[in-house]
């Protein structure tokens, strides 16, 4: 499990997880790309809309003209001169107050033979060959129209140069009596419109659709990392999971194995054994006390009891009894355990030190199971400090668990220790079957409870036992 790298862990999130980002990095392009053909066709529909407006004006003025103008001075003067100043101050009044409060630039009217007869500017007024291939298309009866821009390259190619105009022209007309403007071209008409604003306000709408469209995939983007990740946790704490559970059960299949094993052999050893001690003790009672051989009996009765405690340790690791459950205080089992250690607290310089809380409520527990883990924790803490130290046992009670802590000032449990202090088998002293804590754990979570033991921040190891209330 440690080496199971976390790419391999979330490998079956990976297929998912590129093909949620690609369609989304696509959805994105494809959503640029639309806005930037929205602008286009905005703009095509304002140039659209420019140049119909543009004949309309040109329409009317035409009409304005033809009647304002040239029916009433060809009947006065007998023929058109704008070089008169009368003339063209009356055809400047006429064009003006058709055009006031519509947004035109500039207009300039030429002659059948491309000369500027007038124009909104004087500078104009009387130069040749100004219309090119339009003005010739208007006087064929066509109308044209063409954007004129003036800008950088770049100012031109995200469509915000500084000047953008739209240049129409139209033939001028004379007109028939109640008809449409039909009659023979007079000359020429150029109208030129400012666009510019009208172009900056489409790009300032373009550049909000693209800062929108980036802010909403952007929350997309930090919504599916989130996702991505917490999707990613999930299927790697499961992963984790599975191979923890893979390990408790061939573990635990194995220390089914040995465990019968070990009860077999146990059985067959105990019987010796116990014909062994029995056997010693009966020798023992023959001899005479004064005989060196008493010595030698001694050590096989205390030997083969030595044996038969490592007997029992194997057989309640291997096969656990089940909790006889009965009301009981975990207080008064602790206070039970420290009376029995008394006597070697005081011979090897030890203090045990109590913080119980108050109103500790019973719980439906094995007294004696309990004893014995408690027991084999303050044991396991004396051990932790030869030289003598405190130790402090400490129970809390919360709404739903009752916690009790128990913390020594030894050395602490060293990390490449920790790990495998609840293996069978395993201990650091030169004398013991390395089962004690497992019997011990497996006694706290026949109870439904859980142990845990920590390294303290200052020195020492602590141990946590949690026992819940509503069991």
């Amino acid at each position: 499990m440690k080496n199971l790298k976390p790419a391999e862990r979330a490998k079956p999130f990976r297929l998912v997880k590129y093909f949620t980002f690609t369609s989304l990095i696509v959805i994105f392009i494809g959503t640029i790309i639309l806005s930037v053909l929205n602008t286009h066709w905005v703009r095509a529909m304002q140039y659209q809309k420019s140049e119909e407006y543009a004949l309309l004006l040109i329409e009317n003025l035409n009409h304005q003209v033809f009647l304002q103008f040239i029916l009433p001075v060809g009947l006065k003067y007998g023929k058109i001169e704008l070089r008169n100043q009368e003339q063209f101050e009356r055809m400047d009044s006429v064009v003006r107050s058709t055009l006031h409060s519509f947004n035109v630039e500039m207009v300039n009217i030429y002659s059948k033979n491309d000369i500027i007869a007038y124009s909104f500017s004087s500078e104009l007024v009387g130069v040749e060959n100004l219309g090119g291939s339009s003005y010739n298309n208007a006087l064929e009866g066509k109308s044209t129209s063409k954007l004129v821009q003036s800008g950088t390259l770049w100012e031109i190619f995200l469509g915000i140069p500084k000047e953008i105009k739209i240049v129409t022209f139209a033939p001028l007309r004379a007109e028939r009596p109640l008809s449409p403007i039909s009659g023979p071209v007079l000359g020429v008409i150029e109208i030129r419109q400012d666009l510019s604003l009208d172009y900056r306000k489409i790009f300032k709408y373009q550049v909000l659709v693209i800062a929108t469209i980036s802010i909403v995939m952007g929350i997309l983007l930090l919504t599916l990392i989130y996702v991505v990740k917490r999707g990613e946790g999930i299927i790697e704490k499961r992963a984790i999971e599975r191979l923890r559970l893979k390990d408790q059960l061939a573990k635990s299949k194995h220390l089914s194995s040995l465990g019968e094993m070990v009860a077999g052999v146990s059985h067959e050893i105990r019987n010796p054994l116990g014909i062994i001690s029995s056997s010693a003790e009966l020798l023992k009672k023959k001899m005479d006390p004064e005989d060196a051989l008493n010595a030698i009996a001694d050590i096989i009765v205390a030997e083969a009891r030595r044996l038969n405690n490592i007997i029992t340790d194997f057989l309640n690791y291997a096969r656990p009894t089940p909790p006889n459950r009965t009301p009981c205080r975990i207080d008064r089992i602790i206070t039970k355990n420290i009376q029995f250690l008394e006597p070697q607290i005081i011979k090897n310089g030890y203090s045990i030190k109590t913080a119980f809380a108050d109103e500790i409520p019973e719980i439906m527990a094995d007294g004696d199971m309990l004893y014995q883990a408690f027991l084999n924790l303050l044991i396991n803490g004396m051990q932790a400090m030869p030289d003598g130290g405190v130790i402090e046992v400490t129970i809390e009670k919360e709404d739903k668990a009752i916690w009790v802590l128990i913390e020594d000032e030894g050395g602490g449990v060293p990390p490449q220790v920790m790990e495998k202090v609840w293996d069978p088998f395993f201990t650091t002293k030169e004398k013991g079957t390395g089962l004690g804590l497992g019997i011990v754990r497996n006694i706290i979570e026949s109870h439904d409870g859980k142990i845990r033991v920590d390294n303290r921040k200052e020195k020492g190891a602590r141990v946590t036992v949690k026992f819940p209330l509503d069991k």
